[in-house]
């Protein structure tokens, strides 16, 4: 029996599902597996704290809290990867190969964006509590601005969906990759991961402090980072570091 949905709640119009969903870890509201769905989203929440946009009653926002205590906080990564990989199948499902996972966590296909991931967490004393794991997904809208280089699952199948139902399937692939974590299957998650890999053995332009460079992408490691290679030298990239140049494209 599936844990993630279990219950699944419908919000009208929130300002962001991981505000609510975490507000509800914090009142002692909320138990794992939980979820909450939102037809809207006034305040979505994006990685480094960018907003998410998305039309009223187009998309999923979905947010699902965890309780890893399996993992180590310092292992924060084998949850993003997990939920990267659980997150790329679903769409996989309905928008095919092109589907990819973009270093570090979002999705892409081709080379547009067609969902994102925010986790945020909730440690004491170096244990790991709570994580509240926030997915948007674009659905059926059917034009974005420009500069987002987004694209929707409709403007790709050309087909509209049910977001409710779309979001009840997204619970159960998220189930079963961080299932894997739960069974110790970490190689596993990262096989996947690196499988889905976005660019993977391809040159990519990069821009570090101003400067741009080159890079073929080998890889993600277990900690996260890229694995690059320049000119035959191997290096790392952390998360945050770079700036991938096609975004401007």
């Amino acid at each position: 029996m599936l844990s993630f949905g279990q219950p699944f709640n419908i919000l009208a119009t929130v300002d962001s599902t991981n505000n609510y969903a975490m507000q509800k870890v914090h009142a002692r509201m909320a138990k794992h597996g939980a979820a909450w769905f939102a037809k809207e989203q006034t305040l979505g929440k994006g990685q480094r704290g960018k907003s998410w946009l998305s039309n009223k009653g187009e998309n999923i926002a979905l947010s699902i809290v965890a309780e890893p205590h399996f993992l180590s906080p310092v292992n924060s990564f084998w949850l993003t990867a997990a939920v990267a990989v659980g997150v790329c199948d679903f769409v996989k499902t309905i928008a095919g190969d092109e589907t990819k996972i973009k270093w570090p966590n979002d999705i892409y296909w081709g080379d547009r964006k067609a969902g994102g991931i925010l986790i945020e967490t909730l440690i004491r004393a170096e244990k790991w509590l709570f994580a509240v794991i926030g997915t948007g997904i674009n659905i059926n809208q059917e034009s974005f601005p420009p500069e987002l280089h987004a694209v929707s699952l409709r403007q790709i199948t050309g087909k509209r969906f049910d977001i409710v139902e779309l979001a009840r399937e997204l619970c159960g692939f998220l189930e079963k990759s961080y299932g894997l974590l739960e069974n110790e299957k970490q190689t596993v998650v990262l096989q996947q991961y690196n499988d889905h890999l976005y660019k993977k053995n391809e040159v990519v332009r990069f821009e570090r402090a101003g400067e741009s460079f080159s890079a073929v992408v080998n890889g993600v490691s277990g900690d996260g980072l890229l694995k690059v290679e320049t000119d035959g030298a191997p290096q790392k990239l952390a998360w945050g570091s770079v700036r991938w140049i096609i975004d401007s494209l």
